[in-house]
This record gives structure tokens, sequence and C-alpha cells, in this order.
């Protein structure tokens, strides 16, 4: 499993991004029985700079908390084996890996919705990644039926790895 983690944003963390990325990954991967290493890229910036992404990319021109790109075309989610007959366009040459997709966060979003919900930067930088995770697995919130459903993995993930609402 392998991460990047990119961060162009003025604002800073207490915790370690890239650290709480790969726990996350490592347990929506497993959660979702991903059978492959993975890899994914995560771009932390700021309200601006998700608003130019959000408008290039899905022509809305305002800033949201989290994007994500997923490689991925899933029929089923975390169906991974349709990746299979398609090897040399999703995955890595050199690692063997499979590239999920990328993310890209706010991290003035972060702070401000921590703030809003009442829980730490951490809990809500987690909620955002793994929200975004499951996105790169096939996941989506169109519906209320999605939406509970991936309202629910979320949870559990952040649950299993004691990453709770009252962490302040």
């Amino acid at each position: 499993m392998t991460s990047y983690v990119e961060n162009e944003a003025a604002e800073q963390f207490d915790f370690d991004m890239k650290e709480i990325l790969d726990k996350i990954m490592e347990k929506v991967l497993d959660t979702e029985k991903c059978p492959y290493e993975a890899q994914v890229n995560l771009l932390v910036t700021d309200n601006e700079g998700i608003r130019e992404y959000n408008r290039q990319y899905r022509d809305i021109d305002s800033a949201t908390d989290v994007l994500s790109f997923p490689m991925i075309a899933f029929e089923t989610e975390s169906d991974f084996s349709a990746v299979e007959d398609q090897e040399a366009d999703y995955f890595d040459p050199e690692s063997g890996e499979l590239i999920l997709g990328d993310i890209i966060i706010s991290a003035d979003k972060v702070k401000e919705q921590a703030a809003k919900f009442g829980h730490s930067e951490k809990r809500e930088f987690a909620f955002l990644t793994a929200h975004s995770l499951l996105h790169l697995c096939g996941y989506d919130h169109m519906t209320d039926e999605e939406a509970k459903i991936m309202e629910g993995k979320q949870e559990e993930v952040l649950a299993e790895l004691g990453i709770l609402r009252d962490m302040l």
C-alpha cells in the first residue's frame, strides 16, 4: 500500500495527514476486500484551490470539502474483478499496485467543519478521507439508500480505528 500526500495549503494540522490516510486506507481496503496492494494520491489545498478544481472538473464554481477522482469505473461497489482484464490501465507498472485514484481535501473546510460539528480537526480530516476512499471504491450517495450505506461504512471504519466525534 502506497500513499502520497502533497500539502499546498497554508493551514497546518497537529496530526500527521499521511498517517491518518494510511490507517483509513488500510481499513477501507480491508473492509472492502480489495485483493490488491493499492495506491492513492492526496492533495490538501485551501478553499480557493478546491474551488478551482471543482470549477474545472465539475463545472461548480464554489469551494467544497473533498473531491474524489476514482481511477476505476466500478459497475458494482468494490468489485475489483473488473480491473483484471485491463491490467495496464489500472496498475502502476513499477510497483504493481492498483491505482485507486486521487483525493483533494480543503484544509479550510476541515477546520470550518470541525468547529461547526464540535469535533476535532483530526476527526473531520479522517471522516473526509474515509468518505473519499469509499468513492474510490465505487460508492456514491446520489440516492438516500446509497447515502445510508456510505455513511454506515464511514462510521464503521472510523469507529474501528477509534476516531470518534468526541475527539476534541
